[in-house]
């Protein structure tokens, strides 16, 4: 296991400090605001503690409300809203400085059989033999001014915790129009602890689901993430599981955007595990503010 697979095992490690409340911690980065699938992840695995472990999460919900402040602790309180017969709910808000963050709503259900049907997985080159996105994104930093380089580090959190590798990367310095779609596999930087249970793979996959999804609705534009001109947030974003998996093994990430109007993109995601499942889909809507100076 990597250091950084470390690390992000230990900030999803939430301290309880009172009846449904949590308080969660960000890493030393270079970054001016909290990543986003780190907030989401802590929020799930702070309802995970609420619910008894043969609930499993099916749905996630979220809103972004404030950038979060990395130097400062994030307290999450949990709201106990239903536990029903086969489904249970809860609310989570994050908070700084006394003022929400973010808030999610997550829903619990107990294992059950049913119908079952799934599109199939894109026919694309596997894992091996394709180049790291992190590698490729360090050798892009260094063709940059000291400005951009700022801006590079600044609008891409750390790549190292979760492995990743484009079957046909972005070209962030001078991109070309192109349809918005990505296919990505990733998967945790190591091995996961055999007794890991189902929740921390979830929470795991919560968190590398906010990579690249909201740059495949700038694709056709022409505009990469790194353009000072763009003002790129996370407005929402929604994790829906189907069927188990090993967050340490290879999915496959699936992305496209079928909308981007009114300064937002509308982006999806789907997982597939290299057996051909589907086991997980993602929608998020980001902000794409374009200045004009």
């Amino acid at each position: 296991m990597t250091k950084a697979l470390e690390h992000l095992l230990d900030i999803l490690k939430l301290e309880k400090i009172d009846a449904n409340i949590y308080r969660g911690f960000t890493p030393e980065t270079r970054n001016r605001r909290v990543f986003g699938g780190q907030v989401f992840a802590q929020a799930m695995r702070a309802a995970q503690d609420t619910v008894d472990i043969e609930r499993l999460v099916h749905s996630q919900h979220a809103y972004f409300l404030r950038p979060g402040d990395p130097s400062i602790p994030i307290l999450y309180e949990v709201d106990a809203i239903r536990d029903g017969g086969s489904f249970t709910t809860r609310r989570v808000v994050a908070s700084q400085r006394g003022k929400a963050i973010f808030n999610t709503e997550i829903s619990f259900q107990i294992l059950e059989e049913g119908l079952c049907h799934q599109t199939k997985m894109p026919a694309c080159q596997g894992p091996e033999g394709l180049e790291d996105d992190y590698h490729r994104w360090t050798k892009i930093r260094e063709q940059l001014d000291p400005q951009a380089k700022k801006r590079a580090s600044k609008n891409r959190p750390s790549l190292r915790p979760i492995l990743m590798r484009s079957v046909d990367p972005i070209d962030y310095i001078e991109p070309s129009p192109r349809k918005p779609e990505q296919l990505v596999w990733i998967k945790a930087a190591g091995e996961l602890p055999a007794d890991a249970d189902t929740n921390l793979h979830y929470a795991i996959l919560a968190y590398a689901s906010d990579f690249s999804l909201m740059s495949t609705s700038l694709m056709p534009h022409a505009v990469s993430i790194m353009n000072p001109k763009l003002q790129p947030a996370s407005l929402d974003h929604c994790i829906w599981f189907h069927d188990s998996f090993r967050a340490d093994e290879w999915l496959l990430y699936h992305m496209d955007s079928q909308r981007s109007s009114r300064a937002r993109g509308l982006s999806r995601g789907t997982f597939y595990s290299q057996d051909g499942r589907l086991v997980a889909s993602t929608i998020q809507e980001g902000l794409m503010r374009l200045h004009k100076d």
